[in-house]
């Protein structure tokens, strides 16, 4: 494992690493901010951030504002890529299929069977890679952006005994029902839709019976919001399963990181509230 940059803030660090994935097949990248009660090696707990569409490991970290709380709370953060990465990778020309936008499934289609298997890697391998190389504890919790937070709310119900806690922000919250999900769904797990529930929050949310602690936040302004992100699904399964899922719809924000930066705060405190801060 290479450390490619270090920035220090609040006290704490900000590191970005590339390390060889035997999940994905390829290199990969991510970005960890370690706050400075890790100095003295207190072992922390890890919030895992997944990003959206065309992003890398750097776009949270230089844009979220996390930090700031992260090191005050004392939580790390890590944020993977969206996607694998490499010549050798298969790709798409638009800008919501292949490189940075790998939904975090496991694809079974060829050819994006040969690495796009973003599910398995931040659910096993980057955790362990993670837990053993970092002070660091096994206390874990999860969120998002996006397609980022589709994929935080997915790992969360499918994995409820992993997560102490989930949160997104404008999820793709029922991607079987909406032109985003149903291109990339289509392409890495081919056209038996009965494949793509086990990647559908809303789906998922309906039927689950172990409950993790779920926050959302979404903007009324946000230019995705009826044709792509479809949160009333979400608040609908909710209520039919009794999720304790708490919603915030936010009036005048849209989809960027303005956002997310805004209501940050809010949700690193819902996180160290789960995780016995």
């Amino acid at each position: 494992m290479e450390n490619t940059n270090v920035n220090k803030s609040f006290g704490g660090w900000t590191k970005h690493y590339a390390h060889r994935s035997t999940t994905l097949n390829c290199d990969m990248r991510f970005a960890i901010h370690l706050p400075p009660q890790t100095a003295n090696g207190q072992k922390v707990p890890v919030i895992y951030w997944l990003s959206g569409l065309t992003c890398t490991d750097e776009n949270f970290m230089q844009k979220g504002g996390a930090q700031r709380m992260a090191a005050a709370l004392g939580i790390a953060i890590v944020a993977p890529d969206t996607s694998p990465r490499g010549t050798d990778v298969a790709d798409d020309d638009s800008y919501d299929l292949g490189k940075g936008a790998g939904f975090y499934v496991n694809a079974t289609q060829a050819p994006w069977n040969r690495h796009y298997h973003m599910y398995d890697y931040v659910l096993n391998e980057l955790p362990q890679l993670i837990e053993t190389t970092f002070p660091v504890s096994d206390k874990r919790s999860i969120f998002g952006h996006s397609m980022g937070g589709h994929g935080a709310l997915v790992m969360a119900l499918r994995n409820p005994e992993r997560f102490q806690s989930v949160s997104a922000f404008s999820p793709i919250a029922n991607p079987v029902d909406c032109p985003w999900g149903q291109k990339a769904l289509t392409a890495y797990l081919g056209k038996d839709t009965a494949a793509w529930a086990d990647y559908d929050a809303s789906i998922l949310m309906r039927k689950a019976d172990v409950l993790v602690p779920a926050l959302v936040d979404q903007g009324e302004a946000d230019e995705f919001l009826e044709d792509q992100l479809k949160p009333e699904a979400l608040e609908a399964a909710a209520k039919a399963s009794g999720y304790p899922l708490k919603l915030n719809r936010r009036d005048g924000y849209d989809h960027s990181y303005y956002f997310i930066a805004s209501y940050i705060e809010d949700h690193l405190l819902f996180h160290a509230g789960h995780l016995n801060l």
